[in-house]
Protein backbone atom coordinates (compact mmCIF):
# COMPACT_ATOMS: atom_id res chain seq x y z
CA UNK A 1 0.00 0.00 0.00
CA UNK A 2 1.11 3.56 -0.64
CA UNK A 3 1.79 5.90 2.26
CA UNK A 4 -1.36 7.83 1.35
CA UNK A 5 -3.63 4.77 1.47
CA UNK A 6 -6.03 4.16 4.36
CA UNK A 7 -6.22 0.60 5.68
CA UNK A 8 -9.61 -0.29 7.18
CA UNK A 9 -9.60 -4.07 6.70
CA UNK A 10 -8.24 -5.22 10.04
CA UNK A 11 -10.83 -7.98 10.38
CA UNK A 12 -9.11 -9.64 7.40
CA UNK A 13 -5.58 -9.16 8.68
CA UNK A 14 -3.50 -6.71 10.67
CA UNK A 15 -0.10 -5.16 10.19
CA UNK A 16 2.59 -7.04 12.09
CA UNK A 17 3.69 -4.88 15.01
CA UNK A 18 7.38 -3.87 14.75
CA UNK A 19 7.94 -5.15 18.29
CA UNK A 20 6.60 -8.53 17.18
CA UNK A 21 8.97 -8.62 14.22
CA UNK A 22 11.87 -7.71 16.50
CA UNK A 23 10.99 -10.56 18.88
CA UNK A 24 10.86 -13.05 15.99
CA UNK A 25 14.10 -12.14 14.20
CA UNK A 26 16.58 -14.10 16.37
CA UNK A 27 14.64 -17.31 15.73
CA UNK A 28 15.31 -17.27 12.00
CA UNK A 29 19.10 -17.17 11.91
CA UNK A 30 20.45 -17.36 15.46
CA UNK A 31 18.20 -19.61 17.56
CA UNK A 32 17.16 -21.63 14.52
CA UNK A 33 16.98 -25.16 15.94
CA UNK A 34 14.10 -27.60 15.63
CA UNK A 35 12.07 -27.50 18.84
CA UNK A 36 11.67 -31.29 18.63
CA UNK A 37 15.45 -31.86 18.61
CA UNK A 38 16.09 -32.17 22.33
CA UNK A 39 19.53 -33.77 22.07
CA UNK A 40 21.48 -30.56 21.51
CA UNK A 41 21.55 -26.95 22.68
CA UNK A 42 20.10 -25.47 19.48
CA UNK A 43 17.01 -27.65 19.70
CA UNK A 44 16.59 -27.10 23.43
CA UNK A 45 16.82 -23.31 23.01
CA UNK A 46 14.06 -23.43 20.39
CA UNK A 47 11.96 -25.68 22.62
CA UNK A 48 12.40 -23.32 25.57
CA UNK A 49 11.22 -20.40 23.40
CA UNK A 50 8.15 -22.36 22.30
CA UNK A 51 7.19 -23.37 25.83
CA UNK A 52 7.68 -19.83 27.15
CA UNK A 53 5.43 -18.52 24.36
CA UNK A 54 2.89 -21.26 25.03
CA UNK A 55 2.72 -20.19 28.69
CA UNK A 56 2.25 -16.52 27.73
CA UNK A 57 -0.59 -17.30 25.33
CA UNK A 58 -2.26 -19.70 27.76
CA UNK A 59 -2.16 -17.15 30.59
CA UNK A 60 -3.77 -14.53 28.34
CA UNK A 61 -6.93 -16.64 27.99
CA UNK A 62 -6.91 -18.23 31.46
CA UNK A 63 -5.74 -21.64 30.24
CA UNK A 64 -2.96 -24.05 31.19
CA UNK A 65 0.02 -24.32 28.80
CA UNK A 66 -0.68 -27.98 28.02
CA UNK A 67 -4.17 -26.99 26.81
CA UNK A 68 -2.72 -25.03 23.87
CA UNK A 69 -2.20 -26.75 20.49
CA UNK A 70 -0.34 -24.66 17.91
CA UNK A 71 -1.75 -24.77 14.37
CA UNK A 72 -1.23 -22.91 11.10
CA UNK A 73 -4.10 -20.53 11.91
CA UNK A 74 -7.74 -20.34 12.95
CA UNK A 75 -8.94 -22.20 9.86
CA UNK A 76 -6.93 -25.25 10.86
CA UNK A 77 -7.97 -24.80 14.50
CA UNK A 78 -11.64 -24.83 13.51
CA UNK A 79 -11.12 -27.88 11.32
CA UNK A 80 -9.30 -29.72 14.12
CA UNK A 81 -12.09 -28.94 16.58
CA UNK A 82 -14.88 -30.02 14.21
CA UNK A 83 -13.32 -32.94 12.39
CA UNK A 84 -11.27 -34.05 15.38
CA UNK A 85 -14.34 -34.61 17.50
CA UNK A 86 -16.63 -36.03 14.79
CA UNK A 87 -15.54 -39.67 14.79
CA UNK A 88 -14.73 -39.68 18.50
CA UNK A 89 -18.21 -38.57 19.44
CA UNK A 90 -20.23 -40.38 16.77
CA UNK A 91 -21.07 -43.21 19.13
CA UNK A 92 -22.89 -40.57 21.22
CA UNK A 93 -24.54 -38.70 18.37
CA UNK A 94 -24.00 -37.34 14.90
CA UNK A 95 -25.46 -33.84 15.00
CA UNK A 96 -23.67 -30.50 15.24
CA UNK A 97 -25.33 -27.29 16.44
CA UNK A 98 -24.03 -23.90 15.35
CA UNK A 99 -25.23 -20.40 14.44
CA UNK A 100 -26.31 -19.18 11.02
CA UNK A 101 -23.51 -16.59 10.81
CA UNK A 102 -20.38 -18.67 11.43
CA UNK A 103 -17.16 -18.22 9.43
CA UNK A 104 -16.75 -20.45 6.35
CA UNK A 105 -13.77 -22.18 7.99
CA UNK A 106 -16.25 -23.68 10.42
CA UNK A 107 -19.24 -24.18 8.13
CA UNK A 108 -17.26 -25.84 5.33
CA UNK A 109 -16.01 -28.80 7.41
CA UNK A 110 -19.51 -29.20 8.84
CA UNK A 111 -20.97 -29.31 5.34
CA UNK A 112 -18.40 -31.93 4.34
CA UNK A 113 -19.29 -34.02 7.40
CA UNK A 114 -22.94 -33.76 6.36
CA UNK A 115 -22.01 -35.71 3.23
CA UNK A 116 -20.78 -38.48 5.52
CA UNK A 117 -24.09 -38.73 7.34
CA UNK A 118 -23.67 -36.15 10.08
CA UNK A 119 -26.51 -33.69 10.70
CA UNK A 120 -26.29 -29.93 11.15
CA UNK A 121 -28.63 -27.54 12.98
CA UNK A 122 -28.05 -23.83 12.33
CA UNK A 123 -29.68 -21.53 14.87
CA UNK A 124 -31.00 -18.16 13.75
CA UNK A 125 -29.95 -14.72 14.98
CA UNK A 126 -31.67 -11.38 15.60
CA UNK A 127 -32.33 -9.65 12.27
CA UNK A 128 -31.17 -6.41 10.68
CA UNK A 129 -32.48 -3.19 12.28
CA UNK A 130 -32.88 -4.83 15.68
CA UNK A 131 -30.83 -3.37 18.54
CA UNK A 132 -29.17 -6.74 19.07
CA UNK A 133 -28.90 -7.71 15.39
CA UNK A 134 -26.75 -10.81 14.99
CA UNK A 135 -27.20 -12.14 18.52
CA UNK A 136 -28.13 -15.81 18.51
CA UNK A 137 -31.64 -16.87 19.47
CA UNK A 138 -31.03 -18.37 22.93
CA UNK A 139 -34.38 -20.19 23.10
CA UNK A 140 -33.91 -21.76 19.70
CA UNK A 141 -30.37 -22.79 20.67
CA UNK A 142 -31.62 -24.43 23.87
CA UNK A 143 -34.35 -26.26 21.97
CA UNK A 144 -31.81 -27.55 19.45
CA UNK A 145 -29.79 -29.41 22.09
CA UNK A 146 -30.47 -33.11 22.42
CA UNK A 147 -28.85 -36.44 23.18
CA UNK A 148 -27.78 -36.80 19.54
CA UNK A 149 -25.58 -33.65 19.60
CA UNK A 150 -21.84 -34.36 19.49
CA UNK A 151 -20.70 -30.71 19.51
CA UNK A 152 -22.09 -27.16 19.64
CA UNK A 153 -20.02 -24.33 18.19
CA UNK A 154 -20.82 -20.61 18.22
CA UNK A 155 -18.35 -17.82 17.43
CA UNK A 156 -17.45 -15.39 20.19
CA UNK A 157 -17.34 -12.36 17.87
CA UNK A 158 -18.29 -11.83 14.23
CA UNK A 159 -15.75 -10.78 11.61
CA UNK A 160 -18.47 -8.99 9.63
CA UNK A 161 -20.93 -7.22 11.92
CA UNK A 162 -18.86 -7.35 15.10
CA UNK A 163 -21.58 -8.89 17.25
CA UNK A 164 -20.38 -10.49 20.49
CA UNK A 165 -22.33 -13.66 21.19
CA UNK A 166 -23.47 -14.80 24.70
CA UNK A 167 -21.04 -17.72 24.68
CA UNK A 168 -20.98 -18.19 28.46
CA UNK A 169 -24.78 -18.68 28.52
CA UNK A 170 -24.68 -21.06 25.57
CA UNK A 171 -21.86 -23.16 26.95
CA UNK A 172 -23.69 -23.45 30.27
CA UNK A 173 -26.73 -24.87 28.47
CA UNK A 174 -24.42 -27.39 26.81
CA UNK A 175 -22.66 -28.38 30.03
CA UNK A 176 -26.04 -29.24 31.54
CA UNK A 177 -26.47 -31.76 28.73
CA UNK A 178 -22.83 -32.93 28.77
CA UNK A 179 -22.35 -31.55 25.23
CA UNK A 180 -18.86 -30.25 24.31
CA UNK A 181 -18.79 -26.57 23.30
CA UNK A 182 -16.37 -24.87 20.88
CA UNK A 183 -16.06 -21.19 20.04
CA UNK A 184 -14.25 -19.44 17.20
CA UNK A 185 -12.67 -16.50 19.04
CA UNK A 186 -10.51 -15.35 16.14
CA UNK A 187 -11.88 -11.80 16.22
CA UNK A 188 -12.07 -11.59 20.01
CA UNK A 189 -8.72 -12.62 21.49
CA UNK A 190 -6.57 -9.53 21.99
CA UNK A 191 -9.53 -7.21 21.38
CA UNK A 192 -11.84 -7.98 24.32
CA UNK A 193 -11.23 -9.91 27.57
CA UNK A 194 -11.32 -13.66 26.93
CA UNK A 195 -11.18 -16.23 29.73
CA UNK A 196 -11.92 -19.85 28.92
CA UNK A 197 -13.25 -20.64 32.38
CA UNK A 198 -15.54 -17.61 32.47
CA UNK A 199 -16.80 -18.56 29.02
CA UNK A 200 -17.08 -22.21 29.99
CA UNK A 201 -15.79 -23.41 26.61
CA UNK A 202 -14.18 -26.78 25.97
CA UNK A 203 -12.36 -25.57 22.85
CA UNK A 204 -11.43 -22.13 21.52
CA UNK A 205 -9.86 -21.17 18.16
CA UNK A 206 -7.74 -18.06 17.58
CA UNK A 207 -4.84 -16.82 15.46
CA UNK A 208 -1.97 -14.34 15.45
CA UNK A 209 -2.50 -12.29 12.31
CA UNK A 210 -5.76 -10.78 13.57
CA UNK A 211 -3.97 -9.20 16.55
CA UNK A 212 -0.85 -7.67 14.96
CA UNK A 213 1.11 -10.92 14.88
CA UNK A 214 2.48 -12.99 11.97
CA UNK A 215 0.44 -14.99 9.49
CA UNK A 216 0.61 -18.78 9.47
CA UNK A 217 0.38 -19.42 13.21
CA UNK A 218 -2.71 -20.02 15.32
CA UNK A 219 -3.88 -22.08 18.25
CA UNK A 220 -6.65 -24.29 19.50
CA UNK A 221 -7.36 -24.35 23.22
CA UNK A 222 -8.62 -27.78 24.30
CA UNK A 223 -9.68 -28.24 27.90
CA UNK A 224 -7.58 -31.00 29.43
CA UNK A 225 -9.08 -34.34 30.48
CA UNK A 226 -11.05 -35.60 32.25
CA UNK A 227 -13.58 -32.85 31.51
CA UNK A 228 -12.22 -31.79 28.14
CA UNK A 229 -12.93 -33.55 24.83
CA UNK A 230 -10.52 -35.95 23.15
CA UNK A 231 -9.77 -35.20 19.50
CA UNK A 232 -8.53 -37.36 16.65
CA UNK A 233 -5.48 -35.56 15.21
CA UNK A 234 -5.93 -34.36 11.64
CA UNK A 235 -2.21 -34.03 10.83
CA UNK A 236 -0.16 -37.07 11.81
CA UNK A 237 3.30 -38.48 11.32
CA UNK A 238 5.69 -36.52 13.51
CA UNK A 239 4.35 -36.97 17.01
CA UNK A 240 4.82 -33.30 17.91
CA UNK A 241 2.61 -31.65 20.55
CA UNK A 242 1.96 -34.99 22.25
CA UNK A 243 0.61 -36.40 18.99
CA UNK A 244 -2.26 -33.93 18.88
CA UNK A 245 -0.94 -32.06 15.82
CA UNK A 246 2.14 -33.26 13.95
CA UNK A 247 4.53 -31.00 12.08
CA UNK A 248 7.73 -29.07 12.79
CA UNK A 249 6.84 -26.17 15.05
CA UNK A 250 7.01 -22.65 13.59
CA UNK A 251 9.28 -21.25 16.29
CA UNK A 252 9.54 -17.65 14.99
CA UNK A 253 5.78 -17.55 14.42
CA UNK A 254 5.02 -18.91 17.89
CA UNK A 255 7.36 -16.38 19.52
CA UNK A 256 5.73 -13.58 17.50
CA UNK A 257 2.26 -14.85 18.39
CA UNK A 258 3.08 -14.63 22.10
CA UNK A 259 4.56 -11.13 21.77
CA UNK A 260 1.49 -9.91 19.88
CA UNK A 261 -0.84 -11.36 22.53
CA UNK A 262 1.24 -9.78 25.28
CA UNK A 263 1.10 -6.33 23.65
CA UNK A 264 -2.65 -6.56 23.00
CA UNK A 265 -3.42 -7.52 26.58
CA UNK A 266 -1.28 -4.66 27.91
CA UNK A 267 -2.97 -2.07 25.69
CA UNK A 268 -6.49 -3.51 25.47
CA UNK A 269 -8.36 -1.06 27.67
CA UNK A 270 -6.90 2.13 26.18
CA UNK A 271 -6.87 0.79 22.62
CA UNK A 272 -10.50 -0.33 22.80
CA UNK A 273 -11.59 3.11 23.95
CA UNK A 274 -9.55 4.80 21.21
CA UNK A 275 -10.88 2.54 18.46
CA UNK A 276 -14.49 2.83 19.62
CA UNK A 277 -14.25 6.62 19.53
CA UNK A 278 -12.76 6.57 16.02
CA UNK A 279 -15.35 4.02 14.86
CA UNK A 280 -18.23 6.11 16.17
CA UNK A 281 -16.83 9.26 14.57
CA UNK A 282 -16.55 7.48 11.23
CA UNK A 283 -20.09 6.11 11.51
CA UNK A 284 -21.52 9.57 12.14
CA UNK A 285 -19.62 11.00 9.18
CA UNK A 286 -20.66 8.26 6.75
CA UNK A 287 -24.34 8.23 7.68
CA UNK A 288 -24.47 12.03 7.55
CA UNK A 289 -23.13 12.34 4.02
CA UNK A 290 -24.31 9.13 2.34
CA UNK A 291 -28.03 8.81 1.61
CA UNK A 292 -29.85 5.55 2.38
CA UNK A 293 -26.99 4.35 4.54
CA UNK A 294 -27.61 2.07 7.52
CA UNK A 295 -25.39 0.46 10.13
CA UNK A 296 -25.55 -3.33 10.14
CA UNK A 297 -25.23 -5.37 13.31
CA UNK A 298 -25.96 -4.31 16.89
CA UNK A 299 -26.33 -0.63 17.73
CA UNK A 300 -22.89 0.86 18.32
CA UNK A 301 -23.63 1.44 22.00
CA UNK A 302 -25.84 -1.62 22.56
CA UNK A 303 -25.28 -3.68 25.72
CA UNK A 304 -26.72 -6.88 27.12
CA UNK A 305 -28.67 -7.22 30.37
CA UNK A 306 -25.40 -7.27 32.34
CA UNK A 307 -24.16 -4.06 30.71
CA UNK A 308 -21.59 -5.78 28.47
CA UNK A 309 -21.04 -4.40 24.96
CA UNK A 310 -22.77 -6.31 22.15
CA UNK A 311 -20.31 -5.13 19.50
CA UNK A 312 -16.55 -5.17 19.07
CA UNK A 313 -15.13 -1.67 19.62
CA UNK A 314 -13.31 -1.60 16.28
CA UNK A 315 -16.09 -2.89 14.04
CA UNK A 316 -18.20 -0.91 11.58
CA UNK A 317 -20.41 -2.44 8.88
CA UNK A 318 -22.68 -0.30 6.72
CA UNK A 319 -25.32 -0.95 4.08
CA UNK A 320 -25.88 1.54 1.25
CA UNK A 321 -29.20 0.79 -0.38
CA UNK A 322 -29.18 0.29 -4.12
CA UNK A 323 -25.39 0.25 -4.42
CA UNK A 324 -23.14 -2.67 -5.32
CA UNK A 325 -20.45 -3.13 -2.68
CA UNK A 326 -17.80 -4.39 -5.08
CA UNK A 327 -18.39 -1.47 -7.41
CA UNK A 328 -17.85 0.96 -4.54
CA UNK A 329 -14.70 -0.84 -3.42
CA UNK A 330 -13.32 -0.79 -6.99
CA UNK A 331 -13.70 3.00 -7.16
CA UNK A 332 -11.99 3.84 -3.85
CA UNK A 333 -8.72 2.04 -4.40
CA UNK A 334 -6.88 4.19 -1.86
CA UNK A 335 -9.07 2.84 0.99
CA UNK A 336 -8.83 -0.85 1.96
CA UNK A 337 -12.25 -2.19 2.98
CA UNK A 338 -14.13 -5.48 2.56
CA UNK A 339 -17.70 -6.47 1.81
CA UNK A 340 -19.56 -9.18 3.69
Amino acid sequence: MSTESIYLDNHATTRCDPQVVEAMLPYFCETFGNASSEGHDAGQAARDAVESARATIATAIGAAPNEIIFTSGATESNNLAIRGIADRMRRRGNRFVTSAIEHPSLLAPLERLAKRGFALTQVGVAQHRQVDAGVIDRDQFAESLGDDVCLASVMLASNEIGVIEPVAELSHLCSQRDIPFHSDATQAVGKIPVDVDTLGVDMLSFTAHKLYGPKGIGALYVRKPPTGPRLDPQIIGGGQQSGRRAGTLNVPGIVGFAKAVELCIEQMESESARLAQMRNQLAVAITACVTQCEICGPDLDATDSAGRALRLPHNLNVLIAGRDAQAIIARITDIAISSG
